[in-house]
């Protein structure tokens, strides 16, 4: 797949040449590094397989099935992301929190890709940059949990570890992990990725057709008049510029999406894992873009000993927990050649604690010289749960913490290069706050979340217009 490879963006972005590695660049993957070398190192986040025997006939059933990327695109996301490094590109990563089997459907499809379609117009329009796109989509299946089991009513169930794995249902047999939900996760990733491709190659992105993204319930929506005059002002520049030039803009007719999922069930992640003609090392070939979470990045272990070998772009969540000389460490084996393109650290703290623990990190990468695309995830550390019962996220601390994070990193001499974040564009009610001014007594209405609470369209929008209004706040202070 997938890199559905022209851009939204105009033809006038002139990139300076991408940063080089250091001269004695370390490799990647140590001669010894096989993709099931994780296997020998203590791993966690995995879930108690019944039957060890009927798990490695679906994994040689996974490891003969097509891979869902490709080499050459994960090398191209690595370039993007790269020039992101440099100040040339913003990362927007979105997508759902854990991904259903049930939502492998048109609808959900098209509606996250519009939701993402149009928070790239905003950035492109106002940051004046391209804007590299990538879905927590195609593969996000998996979850970590706090614990192996949940008890309800004085029964203990084995939790739900994501479609991948198991059922949310509470009953033994939905809970009981199974190991054919691989092959389904599979083919619903390769599903998801070949529709979007579809998508964009019949025209969906199109410039010359905003029109295509628009959502069907979002008319009431306080940010439509505003969304609508930038579409208006993005039109007349693609026609003027096209008068100019006397035929039409080709390139505005087709948009980049790249992949991304955390890489927590290693076993799926080695089956995937290949060498490819004419390349060196080893591929993740089920996403571009996997990420390392909180609770599996841990020196020594499992995780961390399956990402270090794979050439992939890496993104490293970090939070409250993470101390400065620990990240280093972790950078020395994850990166040690220090290459452009091949680490994000992903920070989510919460609106409270983000001023006093974000500095101390940032002051530790600077300091040894590293080159890394620092990610603000303003989800994670802004979850609490309500008087009802419901865990949500406030829109209020969610724009705190990201406005906190763009004044941080320019404050202390870095840049804030991208976001990433849990939405949806479905009209759903998971969040409070926003736009339309949810309250606790709404989420009741649409709270459709397994797992963790998500933006709706309108969330995510204003989040796409905040960051430009506070770019431009940001270098007028300069």
């Amino acid at each position: 797949m997938m890199v559905l490879r022209r851009t939204i963006e105009p033809a006038m972005h002139r990139l300076r040449p991408l940063p080089q590695p250091v001269a004695n660049s370390a490799p990647i993957a140590t001669a010894d590094w096989r993709p099931r070398t994780w296997r020998a190192f203590p791993a966690t986040q995995l879930p108690n397989w019944p039957d060890a025997q009927a798990l490695e006939d679906v994994l040689a059933e996974v490891r003969c099935l097509p891979p869902l990327v490709t080499s050459w695109e994960i090398l191209a996301l690595k370039q993007q992301l790269a020039q992101a490094q440099a100040g040339e590109r913003f990362l927007l990563q979105g997508g759902d929190c854990a991904e259903s089997f049930a939502d492998c459907t048109s609808a959900v499809i098209s509606n996250r890709l519009k939701v993402l379609l149009q928070m790239s117009l905003v950035l492109v329009h106002g940051l004046r940059e391209p804007v590299v796109r990538v879905g927590r989509f195609a593969g996000q299946y998996a979850k970590p949990r706090s614990a192996d089991l949940e008890t309800r009513d004085g029964v203990s169930l084995p939790s739900y570890r994501g479609d991948i794995v198991n059922a949310p249902e509470f009953d033994l047999a939905a809970r009981t992990p199974d190991p054919r939900r691989l092959v389904k996760a599979h083919a619903r990733s390769a599903m998801t990725i070949n529709f979007v491709r579809a998508l964009i190659d019949g025209g969906f992105a199109d410039l010359h057709h905003p029109e295509y993204w628009n959502l069907d319930w979002v008319g009431h929506s306080p940010l439509s008049e505003e969304y609508r005059r930038m579409v208006e002002a993005v039109a007349d520049a693609v026609r003027f510029t096209e008068t100019l030039s006397g035929e039409p803009l080709h390139n505005l007719s087709r948009a980049e999406f790249y992949t991304s999922h955390e890489a927590l069930l290693l076993p799926y992640e080695e089956a995937q894992t290949r060498q490819v003609p004419r390349q060196h090392g080893w591929f993740n070939l089920s996403t571009h873009f996997p990420w390392i979470g909180m609770r599996t990045a841990t020196l020594g272990g499992a995780h961390v000993e399956y990402l270090r070998g794979v050439r992939n772009p890496i993104g490293i969540k970090i939070g409250a927990d993470a101390k400065p000389e620990t990240l280093l460490r972790l950078l020395d084996v994850l990166d040690p050649g220090n290459e452009p393109g091949r680490i994000s650290l992903i920070h989510r703290f919460g609106a409270a604690r983000i001023g006093a623990l974000l500095p101390p990190l940032i002051a530790a990468v600077r300091g040894e010289g590293r080159r890394v695309l620092w990610v603000c995830d303003p989800m994670h550390g802004n979850t609490e749960s309500t008087s009802n019962g419901y865990k949500t996220r406030p829109f209020t601390a969610i724009r705190s913490e990201l406005e906190q994070a763009m004044e941080l990193h320019a404050a202390h001499g870095s840049h804030l290069g991208g976001v990433h974040l849990e939405l949806t564009g479905e009209n759903v009610t998971e969040c409070t706050g926003g736009a339309r001014e949810l309250t606790e007594s709404d989420l009741e209405r649409a709270y459709r979340s397994t797992v963790d609470p998500r933006l709706n369209y309108e969330q995510s929008l204003e989040l796409a217009m905040l960051i430009v209004r506070k770019r431009g706040e940001l270098l007028r202070e300069r």
